[in-house]
């Protein structure tokens, strides 16, 4: 395997009120101004033991999407992992913030 398949990165972002924690083989900017674009999500294998059902929701919601476009001002953090963590959503509380997103500058007259 090439050394993209082998990438993995953990993507933090906000959604409505809750913290997904998801991992994807490929993330970059998107030619949709402001968005970020995730693809290939990753999710532990059936084949465990213990079963997370948590993951398994999420496994759910995202069955069939090839591609996500998040906000860029709803990420909250990007990480290049060795391995693949848990998948999980929580509750937004406490001091998670998304990441700072410069004004828009320009006249919009």
């Amino acid at each position: 395997m090439s050394q993209a398949e082998t990438t993995i990165y953990r993507v933090i972002f906000q959604n409505q009120g809750q913290v997904f924690e998801m991992y994807a083989r490929q993330v970059f900017q998107s030619d949709l101004w402001g968005f970020l674009e995730i693809e290939e999500f990753v999710f532990g294998e059936r084949s465990q033991l213990l079963v997370d059902p948590a993951e398994e929701k999420l496994k759910a919601q995202f069955e069939g999407v090839q591609r996500s476009y998040v906000p860029l001002n709803a990420v909250v953090r990007i990480d290049e992992v060795e391995r693949l963590g848990v998948a999980k959503i929580s509750e937004a509380k406490g001091n998670v913030m998304p990441f700072p997103m410069p004004a828009p500058s320009g006249d919009r007259s």
